[in-house]
Formats: C-alpha cells, sequence, structure tokens
C-alpha cells in the first residue's frame, strides 16, 4: 500500500517537472514484515547511498531499521508504523505521516464502550509490538470503564488452525473480540468462527483493513468493525490522483496509499524549500515547518509524530468494502 502511494506521488512529481530541476526515482525493497530482513534490508539501502526512504511497512521492521538510518544519515518517513516507541528513542531522522497506536488504541476503545457495549469481551494478538501493543492499550481503557475483557490471549503470527482459541472463545460465551494484529490470521480466525458458529463480533486495527481480508474470510468478514485513517481517497481534492492510481490498475483505497503520498510530498517540498537533497538538513527543516498534502496540513512534533491525526470506525463488507459505522 506504501508503494502505491509512494509510486503515484513520484508520478505527479516528475510529471511537474521533478524537484529542483532533478528527476525522482522510487526503488523498491520488502522486507516482508521480518525485522531480521528489516536489517538487511535498511543495511542495503545504506549501501546503495540511497538516503531518503518511505517505509518500513510493519511497526516490528521499523524499529531496527530506524537505529540504522538514524546512524547513517538516511531520512526516513513511515506511512504506517504506528507503534509510538519507535519515536520514544529520540530520533532526528526518522518522522510518520500515521497516527499512533497511542492514539488509535483507546479510540477504538471509546468505541467499543460508547456503542458496542459487549457483554463478554476477549481481546486477542498477534504477539507482534503493533498487535500486542494496540490490543494492551484497547484492554487499559475498556478496563477504566468497568469492562473487563475475559480473555487476553495471542496467537501465532502463520498459524492456519485457530479451532483451540475459537472452542475458548465460544466457551466463554464471548460475544466480542477486538482483534490486534494483521488480516492474514483475523481472516482466518473470522472464517473459522464462522464455519464452528461463534457468533461474536470482531473488531481490528487499520492492519486488518486490507481487500484481502474479505477473499480469506467471504462472508464472514460482513460486519467486522475496523479503526482506519480517514478515507483520503474520497477527499475530492485527489480525484485526479485517484483516477490516475485506478489508471495504473492499482487500488487507491488502502489506508497507507495516501498517507505514503503525503510522505514524498513532505520529503520533496522540504527539498524544494531548502534547495537541498541533504537528509540531516531536510530533517531540521521538516521539524520546523507545516505541509499541505493529500492527507491535510501536516506538521511534526519533537519526536517526529505528528501533531494531530484522526482515525474512523468503518464497518467492514464481505466485498472488501467499507462504510463509516454508526456511533
Amino acid at each position: 500500500m506504501q508503494k502505491v502511494g509512494v509510486l503515484a506521488a513520484i508520478d505527479d512529481i516528475n510529471a511537474a517537472g521533478g524537484i529542483n530541476g532533478m528527476q525522482l526515482e522510487g526503488v523498491i525493497y520488502d522486507d516482508a514484515c521480518d525485522p531480521k530482513q528489516a536489517v538487511a534490508v535498511a543495511n542495503k539501502i545504506v549501501n546503495d547511498g540511497i538516503t531518503h526512504v518511505v517505509g518500513h511497512l510493519c511497526s516490528s521492521s521499523t524499529e531496527p531499521a530506524a537505529d540504522i538510518y538514524e546512524e547513517e544519515g538516511v531520512l526516513m518517513i513511515t506511512a504506517a508504523s504506528t507503534s509510538p516507541t519507535i519515536t520514544d528513542k529520540g530520533y532526528q531522522m526518522i518522522f510518520r505521516t500515521i497516527g499512533l497506536d497511542s492514539l488509535q488504541g483507546p479510540f477504538a476503545a471509546q468505541y467499543v464502550i460508547n456503542s458496542v457495549k459487549p457483554q463478554r469481551m476477549a481481546i486477542i494478538h498477534d504477539k507482534q509490538q503493533y498487535g500486542e501493543g494496540l490490543a494492551t492499550a484497547v484492554k487499559t481503557e475498556v478496563e477504566k470503564a468497568g469492562i473487563k475483557p475475559v480473555m487476553f490471549e495471542g496467537v501465532t503470527p502463520g498459524d492456519k488452525d485457530f479451532s483451540a482459541l475459537i472452542a475458548k472463545l465460544k466457551k466463554n460465551d464471548v460475544d466480542f473480540v477486538y482483534y490486534g494484529g494483521y488480516h492474514p490470521e483475523l481472516g482466518l480466525i473470522l472464517r473459522q468462527s464462522a464455519e464452528k458458529g461463534l457468533k461474536a463480533k470482531f473488531m481490528g486495527p487499520e492492519g486488518v483493513g486490507n481487500p484481502d481480508i474479505s477473499k480469506i474470510a467471504g462472508e464472514a468478514s460482513e460486519g467486522l468493525l475496523v479503526t482506519l485513517p480517514q478515507s483520503f481517497d474520497n477527499d475530492p481534492a485527489n480525484k485526479a490522483r485517484v483516477e490516475a492510481i485506478k489508471a495504473k490498475g492499482e487500488d487507491p483505497t488502502g489506508p497507507f496509499v495516501f498517507p505514503a503520498y503525503s510522505a514524498v510530498q513532505v520529503m520533496t517540498d522540504a527539498m524544494t524549500a531548502t534547495g537541498t537533497t541533504d537528509a540531516e538538513k531536510l530533517a531540521e527543516y521538516i521539524r520546523a515547518n507545516t505541509f499541505n498534502t493529500t492527507t491535510g496540513e501536516l506538521d511534526f512534533d519533537e519526536k517526529g509524530d505528528l501533531t494531530q491525526f484522526s482515525f474512523v470506525v468503518y464497518d467492514w463488507h464481505a466485498d472488501g468494502t467499507k462504510t463509516p459505522a454508526a456511533q
């Protein structure tokens, strides 16, 4: 999803003449959301002489890569990694154009408290930095409101059989499940839950808001609640960009597409303003200025995080589309 937004931004910027007389080139690397592979990718990026990065995707991969970029003077803006611990280290070269789990978790919890009002809630996570962090944030908030989850458990990424988990959910008469993690595992949990007669409603973060979850879960994905950034593809100001992305056979609706487009805009606007591509000078400029982007007006705090970001709760549908959930 980040790749779609990045390449779209590069196409538009190059078509308009590039930056300071230069054309941009996007070079794609894949860390497979694996922390060890992320380190290898980051070292390759450094060795390849690249000093401007949009990524990584998964928080557990972004953090070790960020250590390398900070040390080597590489400017990185992630449009997808939401773990607060990434920027808690006091980096100077690391930014993001997405909101934090520390915002998304409590936001999801408030919806659970005020709109879902579950009788017997379970919280499940994938034991990874992103998923468990969100699950813990939700747990903390709902407990403050007097909702005590009857289960708080982890699953192993890559597992295919969740029958034991589902049996335990049924035994505990769970009517609502919050899942912290990504779409492959939740897609299977949804499908197998439907097959085994579990009637609980499910909710997850932007990591599950992927059209592929409907390919995995089918009709069982209908009614899933998902917290996502607002649909920037529905902004009339982005209509031409949306059409251009569709014309290339890509999906403009992913939650990270336009945050990634904005990450490129932030970098290139800084290049235009400063007349340089020097990563350290760009980082100083980014931290001190405001940027008009496809995701709105962005400015960053001392940690490199956005000073404000809004999430929305959506109802997910079996055809892979979504609509705003009732409040």
